[in-house]
């Protein structure tokens, strides 16, 4: 039996992607002032560097264990054994990292920010959160996101004073991360026993955990490796800083979108384990009827209000970010529709071949396009380079499951929300117009059309839409 509703994981979700949200619109203009954006592309360059070595400490382990337990819900034994392998694996790969990692890190010219960043694999080597997720016991991990997040931001305005406090701010980054993890140990005992000795087999599915790293690698070469090679490339911390503020943006407006996607994956796990297809086809077209109802209007929206939102946020010298958040807006719908066939719907059927091959395609045509664009446009070229890979990983996967998944039904899904998305972007176009950059004046914006868009959809009575309404309501009742 499963406790949590899908919807109910989802609002616990996206709470903790709102505060997500929340917290670059509070700390974001202070640390953009205080650091310069030559002190963040420093730390965004060497976190860049650092999440190679957190992607190889993981390997595969987190998609592999939320699949796993998600597969054994309802058997304690079978899910502590799983649990006990999973983890041993990832202490293994974890305790591998660690060791190079900091033996790189003594190498380097900046060798402290480096040092400090090695909190990001003990944040890996503590991790848990796939076991929960697997479980559907989202409440738990999020509860203590929220707590340490806000704990952070305090952090942030009481420490953080000048570009001399750069080590400080990196500390920050990983430190509160890590104890989030560590806390989560303390819920395990009423889930899973005690390891077994004759049961416990690390390596025993090694293989497919690394069939699971592979898509990783790919994933990581075109979210992380266009900031290194903006690095590389255009020898300026100053891009980097304006591309890193950018896609930080982007990336947390998306959060809202690709949440779902969280909280569907073990519930497909579960309904795929007990051969119920029907139940698994209806939830992937349910999520991909999300990805356009939210999506079209956070797409349009960020694109509509940069140039109103950017001067005040972030001050002074940031006007580059307008031009990356125009493209990088669109890996909204880019990713969220990969998301659904790629993360909510192969990887939980076990078809994470296709998954894979799809990943590399984007990956390969998104370096060669950074070495050819970055050169040119610098910043702008690794925005153009990120869009063009994820919307051809969106068609290749749909593509790949075209037999199961109908590629005119999805797209078919999305007509209501297009409508509506047009109509508001020439709304805020023509409402921009007027507006000077301000906080109120982008509140306006963003408020303007938000009931332009949802009115639009109220009009043309769009089902899913009123179907939520009216769910809302009742639970308001």
């Amino acid at each position: 039996m499963i406790k949590n509703s899908i919807k109910k994981n989802y609002l616990y979700n996206v709470s903790y992607q709102i505060l997500l949200l929340l917290t670059p619109l509070i700390t974001t203009p202070y640390i953009s002032r205080v650091l310069g954006a030559d002190g963040v592309g420093q730390v965004s360059y060497a976190e860049s560097i650092v999440s190679y070595f957190t992607l190889f400490a993981c390997l595969g382990i987190t998609s592999y264990g939320q699949r796993e337990i998600s597969y054994v819900q309802d058997s304690k034994e079978k899910r502590s054994e799983i649990f006990w392998n999973t983890k041993i694996l990832q202490f293994c790969t974890s305790g591998i990292s660690l060791i190079i990692y900091i033996i790189f890190a003594f190498c380097q010219i900046n060798s402290s920010i480096y040092l400090f960043f090695v909190l990001n694999i003990l944040t890996v080597f503590a991790d848990v959160t796939w076991f929960f997720q697997g479980m559907e016991e989202f409440g738990r991990i999020i509860i203590r996101n929220i707590i340490f997040k806000i704990v952070n931001i305090v952090y942030i305005f009481m420490v953080i004073k000048s570009k001399d406090d750069i080590l400080l701010y990196v500390l920050g980054l990983s430190f509160f991360m890590f104890i989030s993890n560590v806390s989560l140990w303390f819920y395990l005992p009423k889930f899973i026993c005690r390891p077994i000795k004759g049961r416990i087999h690390p390596f025993i599915k090694i293989k497919v955990v690394l069939s699971l790293f592979v898509p990783t690698i790919a994933i990581q070469i075109y979210t992380v490796l266009d900031k290194t090679m903006i690095g590389v490339i255009a020898q300026n911390s100053f891009e980097n800083g304006y591309y890193e503020q950018a896609l930080k943006l982007s990336k947390m407006v998306m959060t809202v979108v690709t949440s779902l996607g969280t909280v569907m994956i073990p519930r497909i796990g579960y309904h795929f384990q007990n051969k119920e297809s029907n139940e698994v086809k209806r939830l992937i077209y349910r999520g991909y009827r999300f990805v356009w109802f939210l999506g079209i209007p956070l797409c349009v929206g960020l694109a509509s209000v940069a140039g109103n939102f950017v001067p005040w946020f972030y001050g002074d010298g940031y006007e580059r970010v307008i031009d990356l958040l125009r493209i990088l807006s669109l890996l909204i719908i880019a990713i969220g529709i990969s998301n659904v066939t790629g993360m909510q719907y192969l990887v939980p059927t076990k078809r994470q071949n296709l998954f894979t091959l799809s990943v590399i395609i984007g990956a390969v045509i998104n370096f060669f396009m950074n070495v050819i664009l970055i050169k040119i446009f610098q910043s702008i070229g690794a925005a153009i380079a990120s869009v063009t890979a994820e919307i051809i990983i969106a068609i290749a996967q749909l593509m790949l499951v075209r037999k199961e998944i109908s590629p005119w039904k999805v797209i078919r899904e999305s007509f209501h929300y297009l409508i509506a998305g047009v109509i508001m972007g020439v709304v805020l176009y023509l409402v921009g117009g007027l507006l000077t950059p301000s906080i109120i004046h982008t509140i306006i914006l963003i408020a303007c059309g938000g009931c332009v868009y949802f009115t639009v959809l109220l009009i043309i009575r769009d089902d899913f839409f009123m179907s939520n309404v009216s769910w809302i309501l009742k639970k308001i009742r």
